[in-house]
């Protein structure tokens, strides 16, 4: 939810901020009247106010969310974002190719990061389970034409 109640000098009341495709909504709902703080049912319902305008800027937020998947999922060369190869460092010394996954979880609601060995599955086993686990934390399901781009995208490793 992104409703906060603001009580300083310049302001008292509810503010809602949310960025709904690129563009910034934000709305103050004063718990003021003539000067003075506002109470009981008065400031109920100005708190249902903000808060329904809250839901309203989330809905259009998941909604533009979902429109912008495809182009969200990609970089301007076509790679994908969030899938990086990498040739990792190991304790040893010895430099090991992977597929790193770093992306923004829909499913945990927080950042995620993992990484796939091309020596242990192969570079097309890798980037299989590389993109499997992108899907599942992007919520993009496996019969989409958006995953199938995603299978496709695998840069050259060689």
């Amino acid at each position: 939810m992104s409703v906060k109640l603001l009580d300083n000098q310049a302001f008292y009341g509810y503010r809602v901020r949310r960025t709904v495709d690129g563009k910034l909504f934000q709305e103050y709902y004063s718990l003021k009247e003539n000067g003075k703080r506002l109470q009981g049912a008065k400031r109920k319902a100005i708190e249902k106010q903000a808060i329904a305008r809250d839901q309203e800027l989330e809905i259009a937020q998941q909604k533009a969310r979902e429109a912008n998947k495809d182009e969200r999922c990609f970089n301007p060369d076509g790679s994908v974002k969030g899938i990086s190869y990498l040739l990792k460092t190991e304790k040893s010394g010895n430099l090991t190719p992977i597929f790193q996954v770093g992306i923004a979880s829909e499913l945990q609601r927080k950042t995620v990061c993992t990484s796939f060995s091309l020596n242990a599955h192969g570079s097309d086993g890798a980037w299989e389970k590389a993109v499997d686990a992108y899907a599942r934390h992007k919520a993009i399901k496996r019969n989409t034409k958006l995953y199938k781009r995603l299978k496709t995208a695998m840069p050259n490793v060689g």
